[in-house]
């Protein structure tokens, strides 16, 4: 008898129903997506704590250690309503990736492939100058989460992305060179706009405001984050909340492409001409 048989056997044996099985599998792929949701933050200390907090309690209603049962059933019964306070920012960034599924992509962010193109050129043609003039830069190049709360935040632009308004924005001691430049398909739409900074503590001490706000507008959104250093000239780009560093151009133009290029099918529907209207 194959081994698939003996397990189909075995489960009919013990009378599981289908809807059981597949209730369970799901329920596996939840707590593993959670799993890789909180790894690596704060919220993963909080649910260990709660998991010893959680076996005290039991082990001290089994051993009939009842004052000590009722203290930790007490705290048990708080942190679960603080829980939604201290894991505000995981749910949200949970909530933000069930948001970006792929059936809401190809509705939201495409543009039209001959400007991602030109946007592409001319970004890659800024780079070079910003990184020999040790101009330090912070470009975000929006993708399927909206980036309006931090648009507004700095000085409209809409124009179109140019090598030479980069270089100008940029430049040291010009009104907008102070923050970050937002890039929604081939439209610079704002610069001089404040980014949230990320709260990781294992960033090295030599990573300075710019690659911290460019991580936290990365660890928020599924944005793109191109951070070129004042001081050292070196090329970054950061993406779901993980820094490369050391790109050159050609390196930073097929991350670019491989994050960010529009399906080039013609066949997907594209909302970014109603999204510059508005």
């Amino acid at each position: 008898m194959a081994i698939w048989e003996r397990i189909v056997a075995a489960v009919l044996q013990l009378n599981v129903e289908w809807r059981d099985i597949i209730d369970i599998i799901l329920m596996s792929y939840v707590f593993y997506r959670l799993i890789l949701i909180i790894r690596g933050t704060r919220a993963e200390q909080l649910v260990k704590g709660l998991i010893v907090l959680l076996l005290a309690m039991i082990i001290s209603d089994q051993a009939g250690l009842d004052a000590l049962h009722w203290t930790l059933s007490q705290m048990m019964i708080v942190g679960l309503i603080a829980i939604p306070i201290i894991f505000q920012p995981e749910l949200r960034r949970a909530l933000e990736h069930l948001g970006r599924g792929k059936i809401f992509q190809t509705t939201y962010w495409n543009w039209n492939a001959q400007d991602f193109d030109n946007m592409l050129d001319e970004l890659i043609k800024a780079v070079p100058v910003l990184v020999k003039k040790r101009i330090g830069a912070l470009i975000v190049i929006e993708r399927t989460t909206g980036l309006k709360e931090y648009v507004d935040t700095g000085i409209a632009v809409n124009g179109v992305v140019t090598a030479e308004l980069l270089v100008n924005i940029f430049f040291p001691r010009s009104p907008l060179h102070d923050g970050a430049v937002i890039i929604q398909g081939n439209q610079i739409v704002a610069a001089g706009c404040y980014l949230p900074m990320t709260e990781d503590p294992s960033l090295g001490k030599e990573l300075g405001t710019r690659h911290r706000a460019g991580i936290g507008i990365s660890e928020h959104s599924d944005a793109l984050a191109i951070i070129i250093s004042e001081e050292t000239g070196i090329i970054s780009v950061a993406h779901d909340g993980v820094l490369t560093r050391y790109l050159d151009e050609n390196k930073l133009r097929a991350m670019l492409v491989d994050k960010c290029s529009p399906d080039r099918s013609g066949d997907g529907f594209s909302l970014w001409s109603w999204r510059s209207s508005k």
